[in-house]
């Protein structure tokens, strides 16, 4: 099952977790779990260094507003991966097509948000640590200053993957009419629309839109093959 496969996933449907981890959504996601620790780990563990005084400063150019900016934007991806690795799993049980839909969008924004705060991140970083002097102090935090960097930009990477996956799950859903389900009356009153006008086929049964991708039976019951 591929990432498509994943995002038009039937409602409903078991729990797998093998085939789960296999997708590149997933796959990406822990990634950027993990870059976001390795970025904000690394400037709260040696991003504050001290050099002839007490006081500590932040090692990129004593600028303490990059390593704020580096910490809050590595722990809240760190929390969002967390957020949205759990919501993967329980996305094929959600039944509602306009949550489904939703959540989509929300995957979407939030990751195309986030790849382009960790481009300012990586540019404010850099800029910041080429601007930085070079003594004791600096080369003591310099490990976790270009350790910082270098994960912004692989994450800047991996959250412009998670975009376009989420851009695929939603162009999926569209080109199925997964998210247009909604158009059809759920009441149980209205027969299923299909059947050409004279084709001389009659039931009783009714037909609903059932939710996301579930698959419109094509061979209802009552039908029977006209016999030659």
């Amino acid at each position: 099952m591929d990432g498509a496969s994943f995002g038009a996933a039937r409602a409903g449907t078991a729990f797998q977790p093998v085939e789960f981890l296999r997708e590149p959504q997933t796959i990406l996601r822990v990634t950027s779990w993990i870059f976001a620790i390795v970025v904000f780990g690394s400037i709260v563990n040696e991003g504050y260094v001290n050099h002839e005084n007490p006081e500590l400063h932040c090692v990129f150019n004593k600028n303490e507003s990059a390593c704020n900016y580096g910490i809050t934007i590595g722990l809240i991806a760190f929390l969002a991966c967390i957020a949205f690795f759990i919501v993967d799993i329980y996305f094929p049980q959600i039944s509602s097509v306009k949550d489904r839909k939703r959540v989509v969008l929300l995957d979407m924004g939030f990751s195309g948000f986030w790849a382009f705060l960790w481009f300012v991140s990586f540019c404010f970083l850099a800029n910041q640590w080429q601007r930085t002097e070079s003594n004791a102090s600096t080369a003591q935090g310099g490990d976790a200053a270009r350790a910082a960097i270098a994960f912004s930009f692989f994450s800047i990477i991996s959250w412009v993957g998670l975009t376009i996956k989420a851009l695929q799950r939603y162009r999926l859903g569209t080109d199925m009419s997964l998210f247009a389900t909604d158009n059809f009356d759920t009441s149980g009153t209205s027969g299923y629309p299909g059947y050409p006008t004279g084709s001389g086929v009659e039931t009783t049964e009714t037909y609903q839109s059932p939710p996301f991708t579930e698959t419109l039976d094509t061979s209802p019951k009552g039908y029977q093959l006209p016999a030659y």
